[in-house]
């Protein structure tokens, strides 16, 4: 198998960015089931779909990086994950209704079959353990999808977020089994090309942020509120841009002088979910100022709103402070400003909580824009036993 562990000189392939376009689709289609059902049950659907759909396409990338897409066996087996993938993310706006089997079918035979994959390409023995282990925690989370695929209504929500449950304690105490702990200091891994995946990942994200501000220009009367909305839409979006990639360089330097590069792309690849998720809740609130910009926003418009930006800027903040030892006030600051003006503008026009919103981040954006960004030294990783075997 090819050495992978010089980052640099893994780029990513156009198979890959393909493998991405049926992620471009299932982010859409989550944002249009938010869209669909926008209540405390529809968020927690939405929820459990998109975590599952972030987990079929996390360790797919992390499959890939340590098996490099040039091999004939990854394409293969990229190309038969976006085949499962597709009818999979087809059947999200019907997972809760008469879809619920495919959906759960199509997922367990990605996550099953590609570890099942991993375990025949040749991986060195520390991976080749630690896979045997996650695929016992997949399997054991596998009746819980099937039993919520065969219930319907509440029942099934509850079951498909019991499995995510277990998925989710594997990947945080990397799917441990008794007696069984591995170090991830002993295993070279390609963690430069896992950084520049997730980074494509939020490109993607943001291009739906876009596309969904877009599709509800095309269907909004041509007015001047119209025209606030979508600038103010567009605006805050151009600030989460800038608020990513600006300091995103930094991330990237401690990938490639990290002495534990799974680690790090564990850390990375747990707080890229919540940025996502926040892309998502920030997209969905944008179409819905433009539909409706002169009712009130209400508590579900304002946590879409600010809540969104606020998740998106949580793992930000959380790397700053662990791996750089920087926790920036200024984002500290702005979390707390999305916090007080989403509880004080419910009754707010939803025009003027977006421009609210939009404000808070776009002057973070501005100031860190005079900030110069540094080159703060990243956090040294901890040697001795609480690092073992920490990757997913």
């Amino acid at each position: 198998m090819e050495s992978t562990s010089d980052p640099a000189r893994r780029e990513v392939t156009p198979l890959e960015l393909f493998f991405d376009l049926v992620y471009v689709f299932a982010i859409g289609q989550l944002s249009h089931q938010l869209l669909a059902h926008p209540t405390w049950t529809g968020a927690a659907q939405t929820l459990v779909l998109y975590l599952a759909v972030y987990a079929a396409w996390a360790y797919t990338t992390w499959a890939v990086t340590l098996v490099p897409a040039e091999d004939p066996r990854t394409r293969r087996m990229l190309l038969a994950v976006m085949l499962a993938g597709l009818f999979m993310n087809a059947a999200i706006p019907r997972a809760f209704s008469d879809a619920g089997w495919l959906f759960a079918a199509t997922f367990l035979l990605i996550h099953i079959g590609r570890t099942v994959w991993l375990l025949t390409v040749g991986l060195d023995a520390v991976n080749q353990e630690h896979f045997r282990r996650v695929l016992v925690w997949f399997v054991a989370a596998a009746p819980l999808w099937l039993t919520g695929a065969a219930v319907t209504g509440g029942a099934r929500l509850a079951w498909w977020a019991a499995a995510l449950l277990i998925e989710l304690a594997g990947t945080w105490t990397a799917h441990p089994l008794p007696g069984r702990r591995l170090e991830s200091r002993q295993v070279t891994f390609a963690g430069g090309h896992l950084l520049e995946r997730g980074r494509l990942f939020v490109i993607i994200a943001l291009g739906e942020t876009v596309m969904t501000t877009g599709t509800a220009l095309t269907a909004a009367p041509y007015e001047p509120m119209t025209l606030l909305t979508g600038s103010v839409a567009l605006t805050g979006t151009v600030a989460l841009f800038w608020l990513y990639f600006s300091r995103s360089e930094r991330v990237v330097r401690h990938f490639q002088r990290t002495e534990d590069p799974m680690r790090a792309g564990r850390t990375g690849v747990i707080s890229l979910m919540a940025t996502v998720a926040g892309l998502i809740a920030a997209a969905v609130a944008d179409e819905r100022v433009i539909v409706h910009p002169v009712d009130h926003a209400g508590i579900v418009t304002n946590l879409l709103l600010f809540g969104g930006p606020a998740l998106y800027l949580v793992p930000q903040v959380w790397h700053g402070a662990t791996l750089f030892d920087d926790l920036l006030s200024s984002r500290l600051l702005a979390l707390f400003a999305l916090i007080v003006a989403g509880t004080v503008t419910p009754m707010a026009p939803a025009y003027l909580a977006a421009v609210v919103a939009a404000a808070i981040v776009v002057a973070l954006a501005v100031f860190e824009a005079r900030r110069p960004a540094g080159d703060a030294r990243a956090r040294p990783i901890p040697s001795g036993p609480q690092v073992a075997d920490r990757n997913i």
